[in-house]
C-alpha cells in the first residue's frame, strides 16, 4: 500500500518538483593534463603572506590566463570549493590563478583589493614560468569574490586602489571580466541596512560612505571598462547594482552579457549541472575577449 502511494504521488508531481537538481559540492580532482602550483607566495604584505594556486596545462604554447578570485563574503577561505572551477577551466586551456586574498578577520577593505591587484602583477612579472600570455588576462569570481572581480575589472590602474604588494612595473588592467552572483553597487545595497559582512569589511557605512562608493564596481564604468560577463543563478538574490551596471557598460561601448542559470541557488558554481554550465559561458566568454 505504502509503495503504491508513492507511485501515485510521483505520478501527480509536477515534472519540474521530480527533477530539481539539489545542491551537492563538487570536490577537487586535478586532470593528469594539468600542472598545480600550489601555495605559491605572490605578495607579503606586512606578516601576511599571500598564496596562491596556479593551474597551468601540460601541453607545450602559451595560454591566456585567468585571475580567480573566491568569495566567502571577504571573510572566509573559500579556495578548496572553488578547485573544480580552476581545474576545468584550466582544461580548456586557460592557466588559472586562485588568490587567497586578505579577509577581513586579517585587514580591512582595501586590503583584498590591494592583494588581489598584487596576484595579477605577479602573474605578469612571472608570465613565463606559467607560459601566460600577459596581453591576454581576464578576472572572474563569485560572490564576495565576484564584487572583486568586478571592481578589479573597472579600476585597471587606479592608483588609490594598487597596493605596495609588490611588481609595481606591470600593469593591472585586463581584457575581460566575468562577475558571478555579486553586488555592484554598495551604496544602494546598505540604504536600508548596513549589512554585518559589509560593516567587518569596510566599516559602518555611516562613518565611512566614501568608501563604500570607492568599492562599488559601477562607480568606476569608462570607455575603457573590459568586455564584461555576469552570471547569476535563478535562486539567487545577490544582483544588486546589476542592471544598473550593465547600462552604463552600454552607454560606454563596452560589451556585456548575462546569462541566468535555471533553479540555480547561492553559490552555484560549486554544485552540477551549474558547475559545468557556468564553466562553458565563462569559456565561452573569455574565448570571444581574450
Amino acid at each position: 500500500m505504502k509503495r503504491l502511494f508513492l507511485l501515485l504521488l510521483t505520478a501527480v508531481l509536477p515534472l519540474s518538483a521530480q527533477d530539481k537538481p539539489k545542491w551537492v559540492l563538487v570536490k577537487p580532482a586535478l586532470p593528469d593534463t594539468i600542472t598545480l602550483h600550489e601555495n605559491v607566495e605572490c605578495s607579503h604584505p606586512g606578516d601576511f603572506s599571500v598564496l596562491a594556486n596556479v593551474y597551468v596545462p601540460k601541453k607545450e604554447g602559451i595560454y591566456p590566463a585567468i585571475l580567480l578570485i573566491h568569495g566567502g563574503g571577504w571573510q572566509k577561505r573559500q579556495i578548496e570549493p572553488d578547485k573544480p572551477l580552476a581545474e576545468r577551466l584550466a582544461q580548456r586551456g586557460y592557466v588559472v590563478t586562485q588568490v587567497a586574498y586578505r579577509l577581513s578577520t586579517d585587514a580591512k577593505y582595501p586590503a583584498a583589493i590591494h592583494d588581489c591587484k598584487a596576484a595579477l602583477r605577479f602573474m605578469r612579472a612571472n608570465a613565463a614560468k606559467y607560459r601566460i600570455d600577459p596581453d591576454r588576462i581576464g578576472v572572474m569570481g563569485g560572490s564576495a569574490g565576484g564584487h572583486l572581480s568586478g571592481l578589479m575589472g573597472m579600476t585597471g590602474n587606479l592608483k588609490e586602489l594598487e597596493g605596495t604588494g609588490g611588481n609595481p612595473d606591470q600593469p593591472t588592467t585586463v581584457k575581460a571580466c566575468v562577475v558571478m552572483a555579486a553586488t555592484m553597487d554598495l551604496l544602494e545595497a546598505n540604504k536600508d541596512r548596513n549589512s554585518e559582512g559589509h560593516v567587518l569589511f569596510f566599516g559602518p557605512i555611516s562613518e565611512n560612505r566614501p568608501l563604500y562608493a570607492q568599492a562599488s564596481p559601477i562607480e568606476h564604468v569608462s570607455k575603457d571598462s573590459p568586455p564584461t560577463f555576469f552570471i547569476e543563478g535563478e535562486k539567487d538574490s545577490l544582483k544588486i547594482g546589476r542592471a544598473e551596471m550593465q547600462e552604463k557598460l552600454r552607454a560606454a561601448g563596452i560589451a556585456t552579457g548575462l546569462i541566468t542559470l535555471k533553479d540555480a541557488p547561492h553559490p552555484f558554481w560549486m554544485s552540477q549541472p551549474w558547475l559545468d554550465e557556468t564553466v562553458e559561458a565563462a569559456a565561452d566568454w573569455f574565448g570571444k575577449h581574450l
